[in-house]
């Protein structure tokens, strides 16, 4: 590898950060969260023009097919317009030791799109009025350990400016590794982490923040009296009918959940290779799955049960329209031109187009949620390899899609 990784696979598409270790591993693909380029794949850095929608569909066909090709991509890819589901396919295996395929139906890791359910459970909370944006942390968890970090707002807790750190970084991998057995529930985070001072006075700045979102989690709890799984299993998923989404521990995942697999050795970087390099070999991710996922992320899903979560939110089945829009508009800048909403990304495209949602990726993960509130598309990406071939295959079809 370069001293300077490169990641092969396909440039970021537009509308959605880049946002870095979304699971635990030995090396966190930091990387991709500071927005380094992705060299290669599909575009090259073009962005299509608009096309029509059968013709974007082709585009998605043929990139799907050139990236699985590649030994790039290995998932499921499902688009729908206005709850009508207008393409669905999967690639790849599953399973390559018993070379069980994907299926749409095949649940995948979703690394930091967990973060979507956080975000809408506390605007529920909202909504109801037994949560306050404005009230600090301590408002919540009266006992919390670090006073300055407990000052922190719960909008600055949803939008990543309260400098809450993070877990699966350089400075906290190790730290991790070693408790990654006991970190079970969102109270095991705060006694491991919670002694932490902020990396910058709450609201000053803007800082990808997995532990804030484990924060959020234990507001949940503490306000509903319900565990944080419970909760949004009962709250969000049940709702919208999402029979296959779950923070399922990882002794326990359903018999149809795919192999993460992924070519980053232990202890390196989510990097790639440079261009032309020859690839290293697939790995099972197994080793650097947490316990189970939670609030920051790390739980499963498919693509059919993402496009079902987009759907109940458009219809108000989660929030009522007020807090739904409250939800997903952009409340502080982010990465590049996008805005950071409430466990959501807000942008506008180069050409005026607005999406929002959130994407997750990790060693053997990669998944992303693309919601196109003006024209009625949903795109659902879901992905058990490294994020460069499903970044191609996303940016295949977010760039063309009709603008309407």
């Amino acid at each position: 590898a370069t001293a300077e990784p490169v990641v092969i696979g396909g440039d970021s598409p537009p509308g959605l950060p880049r946002n870095g270790p979304d699971q635990p591993s030995s090396a966190p693909p930091d990387n991709l969260q500071r927005g380094e380029r992705v060299v290669g794949g599909a575009g090259q850095g073009r962005v299509a023009e608009r096309v029509t929608e059968s013709e974007a569909i082709a585009a998605l066909a043929e990139e799907l097919d050139r990236q699985t090709a590649a030994d790039m991509f290995a998932g499921a890819v499902m688009v729908s317009r206005d709850g009508e589901t207008i393409f669905a396919k999967a690639k790849g295996c599953a399973d390559i030791e018993r070379q069980i395929p994907n299926d749409v139906d095949t649940a995948f890791g979703i690394g930091s799109m967990g973060k979507m359910f956080t975000g809408t459970a506390i605007l529920q909370l909202v909504q109801a009025g037994r949560v306050s944006l404005d009230d600090p942390l301590s408002a919540y968890l009266p006992d919390y350990p670090n006073e300055a970090m407990a000052a922190a707002t719960i909008h600055q807790l949803l939008t990543h400016t309260a400098g809450a750190g993070n877990i699966f970084g350089p400075d906290e991998i190790e730290l991790f590794n070693a408790n990654r057995e006991d970190l079970t529930e969102p109270e095991d985070f705060i006694a491991l982490f919670g002694e932490r001072s902020p990396r910058f006075e709450p609201g000053s700045s803007w800082e990808y923040s997995n532990y804030g979102f484990i924060l959020l989690g234990r507001i949940i709890e503490t306000v509903s009296g319900e565990s944080y799984f419970d909760y949004v299993r009962k709250h969000i998923f049940q709702p919208a009918g999402m029979n296959s989404t779950d923070n399922y521990p990882v002794s326990e995942l359903p018999p149809k959940t795919a192999i993460g697999y992924t070519r980053v050795p232990p202890g390196e970087r989510l990097s790639g290779h440079p261009v032309g390099g020859q690839l290293p070999p697939l790995r099972p991710n197994t080793d650097s799955l947490p316990y189970r996922g939670g609030p920051a992320g790390g739980g499963y899903s498919t693509v059919g049960d993402l496009i079902r979560f987009a759907t109940a939110l458009r219809e108000n089945k989660l929030l009522d329209e007020e807090h739904t829009e409250l939800l997903i508009a952009g409340k502080v800048a982010s990465m590049g031109s996008s805005r950071y909403a409430y466990g959501f990304s807000d942008e506008l495209s180069g050409d005026g187009v607005r999406v929002v949602g959130h994407n997750g990726g990790a060693p053997g993960i990669y998944g992303q949620l693309l919601i196109f509130p003006d024209s009625g598309y949903v795109v659902a990406v879901l992905a058990n390899r490294d994020p460069q071939g499903a970044i191609g295959v996303i940016q295949s079809i977010s760039s063309r899609l009709p603008a309407k």
